[in-house]
């Protein structure tokens, strides 16, 4: 599909800055955007329009300040203004009595051997930090009891990343329900979605945004009975609308992309990528799924959405948007390609490239447009890789579960430009906003500045 012509991107940019939502077609963020609202930044695709931000610090380098982070969580900061929020769970102990759901796998029951957890009662907590001191400012007790599901040994019950629209934070925990809180700590609604089984493995889709709508993919077990997709009013938590789906369980978050065609809310699975019209959940288009466990999150630009997996198949492809009815085996399939897809890191996209990571940080480059591939290469140290990689001003971070972000040049040829250590695990992407990087790790949450010289 060609370009729009320059007179309609012009008119696209002026519509951007309106709506503060319109996903550009090169890059897939707007320049206008300085919060991280969500999963991965504006419009969750992990870039930030900043320029200027330190490429290197250490405990006694660019580290503003680090706070100390109660109980256990993935869930990524998310910044508005000069708050932070996050979640976390705190295990309790062994509640007599208490088991997780039964999972079957081709009718015998099944129990992963790295599931963990259903037999604890668990405390699921909200937090605000103060983004210029670091000070915890509120804590908020969502949830407190037993759980539905077990959960993976490597996940936690806080992985889900809150979502805000700059008055509210929206906080997801999967089975034990969605929360809805002022900027104050104070509790607007909450709403329980039912149970949502997923072998054990513990949540990790998050909640996004739209007008007046708050979206959860909830995908379930091997079979896929029972998932649906399904929209709340932001205000009061109640069901506007509930889609149906016959997807396996999946921990992509789904991506809402506007278009001067259209709105479409595009979710990843194994068996179909589906996308619905937000507003009404009315099924716009399909395709083939990526086969593999659908756990990195959906990506646009160029007019085209990427989806991938990476267990335990491998597939990344790149499907045109504006398409209706099936695109399985059309031109609206732009390409497809079977290798350097991650289990669990989701892919970027930035100006022209695609980069593909897999958990052991071989990093994939290749052209969005086409799926030509421009160079493999590898981080200088063995590790492997949960957060997804964010990206500003030319350069990509990837950060390793040994606690290093890696600093890659952006653009056609490998380049390591450096390596910055916190000293701890990191599980959750970091965020990028008015000048800070802020980085979860396992024990502490981290702002990196270069107010601290």
């Amino acid at each position: 599909m060609k370009q729009l012509p320059s007179r309609f991107r012009l008119i696209a940019l002026v519509f951007s800055c309106s709506v503060l939502a319109f996903i550009s077609p090169s890059t897939g963020a707007s320049a206008e955007v300085s919060e991280w609202p969500q999963w991965r930044g504006p419009q969750g695709a992990g870039l930030s329009p900043e320029k200027g931000l330190p490429t290197e610090w250490s405990a006694t380098k660019n580290i503003e300040w680090k706070t100390p982070l109660p109980g256990r969580g993935h869930s990524s900061p998310i910044v508005w203004g000069k708050k932070i929020f996050l979640t976390t769970s705190f295990e309790g102990p062994v509640v007599p009595g208490a088991k997780p759901v039964k999972h079957m796998m081709e009718d015998k029951e099944f129990v992963h051997p790295d599931s963990v957890g259903g037999t604890h009662s668990y405390t699921l907590k909200v937090l605000c930090v103060d983004a210029e001191s670091g000070k915890i400012l509120w804590e908020k007790t969502a949830y407190d009891g037993t759980v539905f599901d077990d959960r993976h040994k490597k996940n936690t019950y806080a992985s889900p990343t809150p979502a805000t629209d700059g008055r509210h934070v929206y906080a997801y925990f999967g089975s034990e329900g969605i929360y809805c809180y002022d900027f104050k700590g104070n509790l607007i609604w909450k709403a329980s979605l039912g149970g949502i089984p997923n072998l054990g493995m513990g949540p990790g889709t998050s909640p996004v945004l739209y007008e007046n709508l708050v979206f959860l993919q909830c995908d379930k077990e091997a079979s896929g009975e029972g998932s649906f997709i399904v929209a709340l009013d932001k205000k009061s938590g109640k069901e506007v609308w509930k889609v149906s789906r016959t997807t396996r369980m999946t921990w992509a978050t789904p991506l809402l992309i506007r278009s001067l065609r259209r709105a479409e809310l595009v979710t990843s699975g194994a068996e179909s990528v589906i996308s619905y019209d937000p507003a009404s959940g009315k099924e716009l288009w399909r395709c083939k799924g990526v086969e593999g466990h659908a756990i990195p999150s959906p990506l646009t630009g160029h007019d085209m959405v990427f989806v991938s997996a990476g267990y335990p198949s491998k597939r990344a492809l790149a499907i045109r948007l504006g398409g209706t009815g099936d695109l399985t085996g059309t031109s609206s399939i732009a390409w497809s390609y079977d290798k350097g897809t991650a289990y669990v890191p989701s892919p970027i996209l930035y100006e022209d490239y695609l980069y593909l990571m897999t958990d052991k940080g071989i990093l994939t480059c290749m052209d969005a447009r086409t799926g030509d591939v421009k160079y493999n290469g590898r981080v200088p140290v063995p590790a492997t890789f949960t957060a997804s990689p964010v990206a500003f001003d030319g350069k990509i971070f990837l950060s390793s579960e040994d606690g290093d972000t890696f600093v890659v040049k952006a653009g056609p040829v490998h380049e390591i430009l450096g390596t910055n250590s916190i000293g701890e695990p990191i599980y959750a992407s970091p965020a990028i906003s008015r000048g800070k990087i802020f980085i979860r790790g396992a024990q502490n949450l981290y702002c990196v500045s270069a107010r601290k010289g």
